[in-house]
């Protein structure tokens, strides 16, 4: 078995610590202030427009996080409501496998505001830069 450097431990854990927090809890057990300034963010959305996952996390304040904040979205739960269909990946694309339920919901929801969806993704004059806010 290979050797893992001590500061390699150190990533590894802090990677898998908020795996084993919030997963199973609800978005208000125990959330930590990262999560909860990505859930802020998203809020901040306008109507009919959409935003990046990277976007929105430096608009949260953590820069190069834009996986945290799919997680963020992913673990929020029913309850906050949040417009989790206005953030998208990057360039504009619905980040679901294109034919899920989930992909469909997605591009609904943002037709029912005006946003134009083809082909997987989002028209570029829908984008928003959240930094402006």
């Amino acid at each position: 078995m290979p050797r893992v450097s001590r500061q390699r431990k150190k990533t590894l854990a802090a990677l898998l610590l908020p795996l084993s927090r919030g997963v199973r809890r609800g978005p208000r057990d125990g959330a930590s202030p990262a999560l909860e300034a990505i859930w802020h963010v998203v809020c901040t959305i306008p109507r009919g427009r959409v935003s990046t996952y990277g976007a929105v996390a430096r608009a949260a304040g953590l820069p190069g996080r834009a996986r945290q904040a799919g997680y963020a979205l992913r673990v929020a739960g029913d309850s906050l409501d949040l417009p989790w269909h206005r953030v998208v990946g990057a360039g504009g694309r619905i980040s679901f496998p294109p034919d899920s339920r989930s992909a469909r919901e997605q591009a609904r929801r943002l037709r029912a505001e005006g946003v134009r969806v083809a082909g997987g993704r989002v028209e570029r004059l829908a984008l928003t830069d959240l930094e402006e806010h």
